[in-house]
């Protein structure tokens, strides 16, 4: 998945950590990065970033998206861009590739590793709800996790447990590829992943894993009594009216109407070890003779709680700001959570990642990709900026990330240079 899977599984449902490196520091306000790894509020932390944005206008916005979609063959796209001058919003293209037929925000798309927010802020209300501590080991909730006594939930959080992804495995990309319509259990995710070593000790490096977020679901439905999907909509879509937004059952590969197809070049193995596709098919696929496989109807169950579920670019929109602005959590967990983004390597620029959030230039939010859907979504309370983007190619046959490509553009244009 590049998130999702393949190209997209090693780098994850969302590769989130990967996007978040892409835009780190793509903003010239360098004073700001790593400015959420002190335990200061988030508002006196973040006051420091404020800038003088830069005008952008429906023109521009329409042409960095154009651009990009024409370079890396994406058929249909949305950005929607808020500023203090107002909103914009692009459509682009089709939702099916060799149809008119437009697509638009209030379509429903798979949001992928965008999902781990959701799954991170039902724990954390858990956590306000003295049903579940931060320093508690997974091992008091699950013993089967390998090193599970000394991971702590804030492990699985923050991707620092270890413990090995499994979307990373050639068995559950050969089953992607072979068998596009099993219905994955949970465990049955757990099990690909616990046969594998961990990376590393707890606590001892990062490494993005669909593996934590799946194990944060599972405790979530025991700590609550009820379906992820009842959970999600009692505590989180439903306070918030994100009627577009919702969390498949593992046997529903459908997604709602309105709704784009989703196209990807090539397989999950072809691309296991790297989200580029061999250099013959890149030019193929430039060239039109090589085309897109519709992947849309996939069933998304291996990605879980870890990246599932389906939203659009409107609620999208809504859910960033709630996220970011705290409306489902205290003020205090708020401002730990927001804290709690701390740098992937020791490498300047590096990319910051927390409590189920990323922190991705001056911008707080996530990415997500499955196989033919990228989003992003980020949001800046400070300087009021909120930018989400979909797309329905994914990954483009390069390997890139075509959603988080454009937002890449599209927040240069706006922060100063």
């Amino acid at each position: 998945m590049r998130t999702g899977l393949g190209r997209t599984t090693a780098r994850l449902i969302g590769g989130a950590a990967v996007a978040a490196m892409v835009l780190t520091g793509c903003s010239s306000n360098e004073s700001d990065t790593g400015s959420a790894t002190s335990s200061e509020s988030t508002t006196s932390s973040a006051e420091a970033s404020t800038v003088a944005l830069q005008k952008i206008d429906l023109p521009t916005l329409d042409g960095i998206v154009k651009s990009v979609a024409e370079d890396l063959q994406i058929p249909g796209a949305v950005a929607m861009l808020t500023t203090p001058d107002g909103d914009l919003a692009v459509k682009y293209g089709t939702g099916v590739r060799g149809q008119n037929a437009p697509v638009a925000p209030v379509e429903h798309i798979r949001i992928g590793s965008n999902t781990k927010t959701m799954t991170g802020t039902v724990i954390l209300q858990l956590v306000q709800e003295g049903k579940i501590a931060l320093t508690d080991p997974v091992s008091k909730y699950r013993p089967d996790v390998p090193n599970g006594d000394a991971i702590t939930i804030e492990q699985l959080l923050n991707m620092r447990s270890g413990l090995f992804n499994y979307t990373e495995t050639a068995e559950l990309n050969q089953a992607l590829d072979n068998d596009p319509q099993k219905q994955w259990k949970p465990d049955e995710l757990l099990a690909l992943a616990f046969a594998h070593p961990p990376y590393f000790p707890p606590g001892q490096g990062f490494h993005y894993s669909n593996t934590n977020t799946v194990l944060l679901g599972l405790i979530a439905e025991d700590l609550d009594g009820k379906p992820l999907q009842q959970v999600f909509q009692s505590r989180l879509f439903g306070p918030l009216g994100l009627t577009g937004t919702s969390f498949p059952g593992i046997a529903d590969s459908s997604i709602p109407a309105p709704h784009p197809q989703g196209y990807v070049y090539g397989t999950n193995t072809q691309t296991l070890t790297d989200p580029a596709l061999p250099a013959d098919m890149q030019a193929a696929a430039k060239d039109g003779t090589l085309q897109p496989n519709d992947v849309t109807d996939v069933n998304p169950s291996w990605a879980w709680a870890a990246g599932a579920g389906i939203s659009t670019a409107n609620d999208l929109v809504t859910w960033v700001r709630a996220l970011v602005g705290g409306k489902l959590l205290d003020p205090d967990m708020q401002t730990r959570r927001l804290a709690s983004v701390q740098p992937t390597t020791p490498d300047a620029g590096a990319a910051q990642y927390g409590w189920g959030i990323a922190k991705m230039g001056p911008m707080f939010g996530h990415t997500g990709e499955l196989p033919g859907f990228n989003s992003f979504m980020g949001d800046d309370p400070v300087n009021k900026v909120t930018l989400v983007v979909w797309t329905n190619l994914a990954p483009a046959a390069n390997g890139q990330d075509p959603a988080t490509t454009m937002a890449k553009e599209i927040i240069g244009k706006v922060y100063p240079a």
